[in-house]
């Protein structure tokens, strides 16, 4: 069964960070590229960021260039996203999911849970 559990969620004051985990497991996670994408409140999905199956290429949204740092660890198959300089218009409840394929494909199959991500002064 595939599972994908976020943590690392939380308040933070504008400007601050935070780092998102994603734990993997049920599939071969190197196999796969994955991304980050988010909700925020009363907003439809926002695809965030995406990472190749070997970290060998990574990709933004342009609103988040410069400030997010997607990473992955396939020894413990888990994603990651260093999330800097946040802004109030980055709360959200983020979700990692996984890609159809090894490279970036934009389709996405399965889902976490998510944790949500608060910027509040």
């Amino acid at each position: 069964e595939v599972q994908l559990v976020e943590s690392g969620g939380g308040l933070v004051q504008p400007g601050g960070s935070l780092r998102l985990s994603c734990a993997a497991s049920g599939f071969t996670f190197d196999d796969y590229a994955m991304s980050w994408v988010r909700q925020a409140p009363g907003k439809g999905l926002e695809w965030v960021s995406g990472i190749r199956w070997n970290g060998g290429r990574t990709y933004y949204a342009e609103s988040m260039k410069g400030r997010f740092t997607i990473s992955r660890d396939n020894a413990k198959n888990t994603l990651y996203l260093q999330m800097n300089s946040l802004k109030s218009e980055d709360t959200a409840v983020y979700y990692c999911a996984k890609d159809l394929i090894a490279t970036m494909s934009n389709g996405m199959d399965y889902w976490g849970k998510g944790t949500l991500v608060a910027v509040s002064s």
